[in-house]
């Protein structure tokens, strides 16, 4: 294999951004990964300067790969193989607003409902 190429799987598994390779190979398969903007396969090749866009749960990373790595390393190598886009950060900040002020605008109760609670929000939902 060229030194200058590595396996999305194994790069995304790598960079830290999956737990486990198989992780990341699911989500490759799954369409959650696009390489250049397009859906690729764990076996697809990744170079640097591609731009990778990952979602992941509720988050969406837009990065440009700046190194290759086939195996795991520390936290700090981890960081220097991306670097995501101003874009990106702008955007996964605003949404991490929005989730907390929609926390402050709904708040938890302050304990569970008890059986006559229970009952109440019963005949409630069976009214409407």
């Amino acid at each position: 294999m060229n030194t200058s190429e590595v396996r999305i799987d194994k790069w995304l598994w790598a960079a830290r951004f999956y737990k486990m390779r198989n992780l990341a190979t699911e989500a490759a398969k799954g369409g959650h990964i696009l390489l250049n903007g397009v859906r690729c396969k764990p076996s697809k090749l990744v170079n640097i300067n591609d731009e990778v866009q990952i979602q992941k749960e509720n988050e969406i990373f837009t990065i440009i790969v700046t190194g290759l790595a086939n195996k795991r390393g520390s936290a700090t190598i981890a960081q220097g193989l991306y670097q995501e886009t101003e874009n990106s950060l702008k955007l996964r900040s605003e949404l991490a607003e929005q989730r907390k002020f929609k926390t402050h605008t709904a708040p938890a109760p302050d304990k569970r409902p008890d059986k006559r609670d229970r009952r109440k929000l019963r005949n409630i939902k069976a009214q409407g």
